[in-house]
């Protein structure tokens, strides 16, 4: 299909989806051919649910809420509970299983087409910036060495296999980290392409890195007329908690009255902002199931909740350059933006020096974990690993219950904003509770490209993937844009037919709960409806058995 020819399809499209398209003011178009728009995609790592301000949070991202104020945010739109799952499905519209990433670590299967690949044979400009995580990452044999190695001291090895990077998964440009894990302030495996950025400034931060080589790309790619697809897929507020002085300061204090108060707090103003209703969303228990008032370490506990908001409010900074670059380049009113999360918060604490932590700085000197409780240690300089903790997840993933690797709704439900002026008119500040999935993505961004999934890739035949558009989702003809959905990361599970989802904790027993009712998961009805929870537990297990073959 030749570029004109995928203009009107596009068109045509967007014309049966009631989303108009703009002309394109580039000379080298046609007044009657209108361009289809590039797609940013901006993926947050371990976002608490409520963290930012346009979803009950107090932390300050003013560039994310205006997206928001401007477009659509969704209160039931699903990850896949943790990083790599996400992430591989996100790109793919597959379920992690089916696209070889049912565990972390692993490599993405070369069969299963990226958005990337299938936009850059279809006339787009690929860029992403950030983490990949999607590559098989393993440790050198000997301890000593991958420790020396993760603190940039052993140079010259490939992170992974090298046909896995992005650059060879359809990106033109990639400037990132091929693992998941790193030192904000000089990053493991960190590359251009295939190649090893082996040195960084004393002022390097990744989150300002990754922000500004999408301002950069942003620049590149509006030098022609060819539309462009861009992921920017950030490491922030991901452990470790690294983040820059001037940013932990807005938020001293503000964290004094601990995780209870907090969860409470947003629990609020979610209701207040129309997100969720007291009528079927109650307030669970923090399931840490720790108080605050009990708790005899709050200073040290208070420190890390102060790091973790100065690395989405940071995150949040480089956004807004990121939209204002669009804004001088005259990209922002036909660019689909969508923000996500790839899992809910996370309750990890106390893993030392080892695979994908490093021991000591690139210069020697040692790093101090922060694991035991130690008031003159504050996390966020280099000189730290800290961790945000089970208690801090459980609040800031408030109204809903666990954080990630679990698939409750706190571990796979993720904030989700579409921003698209010349795509969403009549649409802004809106609120949809229609049901999606991350899977539901790549459909979406062919559709609008006018693109078919294609019936090989890399040499392999594909099979169809899993999700489907979401345009109808945001027109509200449908309530959902699958019947069922199904999770299983390490054990953790669920399985979600219309308004009744089972769900069940790592290697623990099935509970039964209807969402339109019950939305944060209270009431676990397995007791009462035990023939609909035994035909729900068959179907995941049929599921997951197909899946898997």
């Amino acid at each position: 299909m030749n570029n004109k020819n995928l203009q009107l399809s596009a068109l045509g499209l967007a014309l049966v989806s009631g989303i108009t398209l703009p002309g394109c003011k580039k000379s080298s178009e046609s007044e009657t051919n209108p361009v289809r728009p590039n797609i940013l995609i901006i993926m947050a790592d371990d976002l608490g649910y409520s963290d930012l301000g346009c979803y009950g949070g107090e932390i300050q991202t003013p560039n994310l809420d205006g997206l928001a104020e401007k477009g659509i945010r969704f209160t039931q739109f699903y990850n896949a509970a943790r990083c790599c799952p996400s992430r591989a499905s996100l790109l793919t519209g597959k379920y992690p299983h089916q696209a070889g990433m049912a565990l972390n670590g692993q490599n993405l299967r070369m069969d299963a087409a990226t958005i990337a690949e299938i936009l850059g044979e279809n006339g787009y400009q690929t860029g992403m910036t950030g983490k990949w995580h999607l590559s098989e990452t393993r440790a050198l044999p000997d301890q000593e060495n991958q420790l020396r190695w993760l603190s940039n001291q052993d140079q010259g090895r490939d992170f992974a296999p090298i046909e896995t990077y992005p650059s060879n998964r359809g990106f033109d440009e990639h400037y990132g980290v091929i693992w998941g894990v790193v030192n904000f302030f000089d990053p493991f495996s960190l590359v251009h392409n295939e190649k090893p950025i082996t040195n960084v400034s004393d002022d390097f931060y990744l989150t300002d890195f990754i922000n500004d080589k999408s301002v950069e790309l942003i620049g590149k790619f509006c030098r022609n007329d060819r539309p462009f697809f861009l992921y920017v897929a950030h490491t922030a507020p991901h452990w470790p908690l690294h983040a820059l002085p001037e940013d932990i300061k807005k938020y001293r204090g503000v964290y004094d009255k601990g995780w209870d108060k907090l969860r409470e707090d947003r629990y609020k103003r979610l209701l207040e902002m129309g997100i969720f209703s007291n009528d079927n969303t109650q307030l669970p228990p923090n399931d840490s199931g720790v108080s605050w008032d009990d708790y005899p370490d709050k200073k040290w506990e208070v420190r890390h909740m102060e790091a973790h908001a100065a690395m989405v409010d940071r995150m949040d900074q480089g956004i807004g350059r990121i939209i204002r670059k669009l804004e001088e380049t005259g990209q922002l009113d036909n660019t689909l933006i969508i923000f996500l999360s790839d899992n809910g918060a996370s309750p990890e604490r106390g893993y030392r020096p080892g695979f994908d932590r490093p021991e000591q700085k690139r210069n020697g000197d040692k790093i101090q974990y922060i694991i035991n409780r130690n008031d003159t240690i504050r996390p966020g300089s280099q000189d730290t690993w800290g961790y945000l903790g089970l208690h801090w997840a459980g609040a800031i993933n408030s109204p809903f219950r666990y954080w990630k690797m679990q698939s409750y709704e706190g571990g796979i439900c993720t904030p989700f904003i579409v921003h698209w002026p010349a795509g969403l008119k009549g649409k802004e500040n809106t609120i949809n509770h229609g049901v999606g999935h991350v899977i539901d993505i790549l459909p979406t961004c062919l559709e609008l490209a006018g693109a078919k999934y294609p019936s090989q890739i890399n040499g392999f035949e594909t099979t169809h993937p899993a999700g489907k558009s979401l345009l109808p989702l945001i027109r509200k003809e449908i309530a959902a844009t699958s019947d069922t959905l199904f999770w299983e990361h390490e054990g953790g599970r669920a399985f979600r037919t219309g308004e009744w989802k089972i769900t069940a904790l790592t290697n623990g027993p099935w509970e039964l709960f209807n969402l339109a009712n019950d939305r944060s998961e209270t009431n676990n009805l397995a007791g009462k409806h035990p023939e609909r929870m035994a035909e729900m537990v068959q179907k995941w297990t049929e599921f997951y058995e197909k899946i898997n073959r």
